[in-house]
């Protein structure tokens, strides 16, 4: 008994070196990149780099965020903040409607809508850029939140996961709600809405990071400065030429981008945890 309780003991301390191993190796690149943001010009340009902050983490973020190549950081992190709030949001709404018609609507055909929906999964919006951009320009949706946002809502992932879950609650409820005299939209309000709190929790962070990071639509969608999200910013901070790029404030912005995806996934730890794993519905 002794020699089981130090064997799992052991491997309790392994797991945890493990695990503080891998975390320092993911880490360990952002210290660096907070360290650039800290210092001035020369200490990156010329080796070896500090490894502990400097005093200058005030002016290089200052100008991080209220100055930009094209556009100030504040305005971009903006821009990129509704963005994906739109594409999440628009996401959810759609599929979850989309699917609420599907499992509990009879109509003809309605399989083979949800079988063209999933197959959208094979048309992401690379494939079809062009004709996207074609659209989007011909209803005037250019440099335009709408243009950001509108050509990348539609979901059948979501719409698919959310069709599994609706598939999982028992006729019942559907049956005792028609009895009770609800229509199907409070039915869909007051059960399915709070039953499905924790997918739609998950699915928010996923789709609230795929919007965030989106970076090729929106370099065709918008020309004006004004309108560009944080990762674009980014990239247009790098130099052309002979031109030297400014690390520190490029550091400074790289970071104040990880913070809004970071946030979300912290706030909302719990209900995305639970959305992916729970299995009693």
């Amino acid at each position: 008994m002794t020699g089981m309780v130090e064997k799992r003991g052991f491997g309790i301390w392994l797991s945890h070196l493990g695990m503080i191993i891998g975390i320092a190796i993911v880490c360990f690149p952002i210290y660096l990149a907070f360290v650039a943001s800290t210092v001035e010009q020369q200490d990156i340009v010329h080796p070896p780099m500090p490894l502990l902050p400097g005093d200058r983490l005030i002016e290089n973020y200052s100008e991080a965020i209220f100055s930009g190549i094209n556009a100030p950081v504040w305005r971009m992190l903006a821009n990129s903040m509704v963005m994906a709030l739109g594409i999440a949001l628009g996401k959810i709404v759609i599929s979850i409607l989309s699917a609420f018609a599907i499992v509990y609507f009879r109509f003809p055909g309605r399989k083979t809508f949800f079988w063209l929906i999933f197959l959208t999964l094979m048309l992401p919006v690379e494939v079809r850029i062009v004709p996207t951009y074609e659209v989007a320009a011909n209803f005037g949706m250019l440099n335009s939140y709408p243009g950001l946002i509108l050509p990348l809502i539609a979901s059948a992932t979501a719409t698919f996961l959310f069709r599994q879950f609706f598939m999982t609650v028992p006729d019942e409820l559907a049956e005792a709600a028609r009895v009770d005299g609800a229509r199907p939209m409070r039915f869909f309000i007051d059960i399915l809405l709070p039953m499905s709190r924790t997918n739609i929790a998950a699915l928010f962070v996923i789709l609230f990071i795929y919007g965030w990071n989106q970076y090729l639509w929106p370099l065709l969608v918008t020309t004006d400065p004004e309108m560009n999200t944080i990762v674009m910013g980014i990239k247009q901070m790098f130099p052309s030429g002979d031109d030297v790029a400014n690390w520190p404030v490029i550091m400074a912005t790289s970071l104040l981008a990880m913070l809004p995806p970071v946030i979300v996934v912290v706030c909302m730890q719990n209900l995305f945890i639970k959305g992916l794993v729970e299995t009693e519905k």
